[in-house]
């Protein structure tokens, strides 16, 4: 007779506690109005529909399949740590860094739909590898 105990497994503990929605919805392909152009017509000259992102929003608090990893300098680390603490202070938001972080890139990419050669991270770029 066996002495080892057989325990169920993490996904038969765990398997249906997981939120329903872990991605963000698609959007609907056509988004032209009066006011907001087609993407064609925003892409402008030598940009295709693949390389642009357009209408980004940021993911917000939902699960998340798919990670990066980040190296950042102690100073970059203190200045979001002071941001997300400023947000709560000043402005009754919570976020954590994470959700701090994917503002930003949502806001950067945005950014660089809309302006092109002249948006803030070609801008930056440009300037780190003079």
């Amino acid at each position: 007779m066996s002495r080892r105990v057989s325990l169920p497994g993490a996904s038969e503990l765990f398997g249906g506690t997981a939120p329903k929605q872990t991605r963000p919805e698609k959007r609907p392909e056509s988004r032209t109005t009066p006011d907001r152009p087609a993407l064609a017509d925003r892409s402008g000259p030598g940009r295709s529909r693949t390389t642009v992102v357009d209408e980004r929003k940021s993911s917000g608090r939902i699960r998340h399949d798919t990670k990066i990893t980040v190296y950042v300098t102690e100073e970059e680390l203190l200045g979001l740590e002071q941001t997300r603490l400023a947000l709560r202070a000043e402005h009754g938001l919570t976020a954590d860094r994470g959700r701090i972080v994917r503002e930003a890139i949502d806001v950067l990419l945005a950014d660089f739909v809309d302006h092109g050669p002249d948006s803030v991270l070609v801008q930056r770029l440009r300037a780190a590898t003079e």
